[in-house]
């Protein structure tokens, strides 16, 4: 059964990771993509691997130049003819102790995290809610309850992500627009190779937690059926999910945990 038939639906961070496996599972069931991020190449070659190459678009863009996202949304328009379901993927994480992070690096974190998903959203929505439909997806993480060592900005990104939404959401859903926040834990992507440390450098490396993660794969079934059902947010991963249910009935205990943690030469582990 293809629960995504005809549907268009755009990725950003489709260049790799849980945006590559996005892009695969969607277009598995008959959905027809636009897929965004930074890297035209490695668009391209993720496009070229899906099933009916020319159903899909590759749309580079860059979370950070926000003045370029009512253009895009006009050419994925005039293509498609509207956007059924927005995929927020894109994003950077940190390795960085906050006295150390420049401020610099922060407002750069939070420029891609946060603003630049808020902007293609705001971009976007008008088309929705002029047919009364369309569907609004995060990814978030678990960072976007949890703060831990390292991560400081990040998780602010996240938190903030789950305050806007959850208000967005409250807004349109009137008018037929629905919004689905995903929260993975740990998935085995590049995410931590990526990161940014202290001063904007690469983290360079993929941390023993991401690791032991789930698969993209696995994230992105866990996505498809969340956003086929309605579903209003979910979390996806292995035990380090229930940090989400500890911070609302034990946060205390949650605390202590996260005190445990070390952060070293940009990791964050258990001692």
């Amino acid at each position: 059964m293809e629960r995504f038939a005809g549907k268009v639906v755009w990725i950003t961070g489709a260049s790799s990771g849980i945006g590559e496996a996005l892009a695969h599972a969607f277009a598995q069931e008959g959905a027809r993509l636009v897929l965004s991020s930074r890297r035209a190449d490695e668009l391209e070659r993720v496009r070229r691997a899906l099933p009916r190459p020319d159903n899909h678009l590759s749309l580079p863009l860059d979370l950070t130049q926000s003045d370029t996202f009512p253009a895009l949304v006009a050419l994925v328009l005039g293509k498609f003819g509207g956007i059924d379901v927005l995929v927020n993927n894109g994003g950077v994480s940190q390795r960085a102790l906050a006295v150390e992070a420049t401020l610099e690096v922060e407002r750069a974190l939070m420029e891609v995290n946060y603003f630049g998903t808020v902007g293609l959203t705001k971009a976007v929505l008008p088309a929705m809610l002029a047919r009364r439909a369309g569907h609004l997806v995060v990814i978030s993480s678990v960072m976007g309850y949890v703060g831990t060592p390292g991560r400081s900005t990040y998780a602010a990104a996240k938190h903030a992500l789950h305050g806007y939404f959850d208000s967005l959401r409250a807004e349109v859903w009137r008018e037929g627009v629905k919004v689905t926040i995903i929260c993975p834990g740990y998935v085995r992507t590049k995410v931590s190779d990526n990161a940014l440390g202290a001063r904007g450098e690469k983290h360079g490396r993929t941390d023993a937690t991401t690791e032991r993660g789930i698969t993209a794969e696995r994230c992105a079934a866990a996505t498809l059926r969340a956003v086929a059902l309605g579903r209003e947010e979910i979390s996806v991963g292995g035990t380090e999910t229930w940090a989400i249910v500890l911070k609302r009935f034990f946060p205390g205990l949650l605390s202590w945990g996260v005190r445990k943690m070390k952060f070293s030469g940009g990791s964050s582990t258990r001692p």
